[in-house]
């Protein structure tokens, strides 16, 4: 269904336009509505050349529209009490919910690998993406302790969403891995057949 990527597009924008009216706070809506921003207008820039299933679309838009949310509340302020108090937990997780989300690009990730043949390693096709989330993650969470030291006190520690844990940025980053594993899980529930033709890993005795 082609028009289901157009749909999405739709959503977003009138989810978009509703929250940017009068966040909690106008500099943490623009830190962390910005990178979704770039995220949204890549895909539609490349949407003739590039075009991915319904499936990693569906995965994508998980991660824009949580974040879209979060930026309007900011992550710490997002109503969130039910999942906190249903699991009993001291800190609002919504930010680790997320975080998880961003793994979810490992997905197209490895469908563009796949569908155009850029690896013939079934071992490169599940660890690159995987790496690459890792990557990035690490990249994001040092943009988040930038902008928290340069900028107002309150909106720095508004974006950094560490509420309180000294290993904040370790975990968000385990759940971005956490996220891709699973995300790759179902990639090759929905694609092993594309996935078995390819060349098997060698072993020692081939060599």
């Amino acid at each position: 269904m082609r028009r289901f990527p157009l749909l999405l597009l739709a959503a977003y924008g009138c989810l978009f336009v509703f929250l940017a009216i009068n966040p909690y706070d106008r500099a943490v809506w623009w830190a962390e509505n910005l990178p979704i921003m770039l995220i949204v207008a890549g895909l539609v820039l490349t949407y003739r050349w590039c075009i991915f299933s319904n499936t990693a679309y569906a995965l994508m838009a998980c991660l824009v529209f949580l974040h879209t949310i979060g930026g309007h509340f900011t992550f710490e302020r997002v109503p969130f009490d039910w999942f906190t108090n249903f699991f009993g937990f001291e800190r609002n997780h919504y930010d680790r919910i997320a975080h998880f989300t961003v793994g979810f690009y490992a997905y197209p990730l490895a469908e563009l690998l796949l569908r155009r043949r850029l690896v013939l390693s079934r071992t490169v096709l599940f660890m690159f993406p995987l790496c690459f989330i890792l990557a990035v993650a690490g990249v994001y969470e040092i943009f988040e302790w930038g902008y928290a030291i340069s900028a107002d006190p309150a909106a720095g520690i508004a974006v950094l969403g560490s509420q309180g844990d000294i290993w904040d940025a370790q975990k968000d980053i385990l759940a971005d891995g956490l996220g891709a594993v699973a995300a790759l899980g179902l990639f090759a529930a929905l694609n092993f057949r594309e996935i078995r033709a390819l060349p098997a890993p060698r072993t020692l005795r081939d060599t």
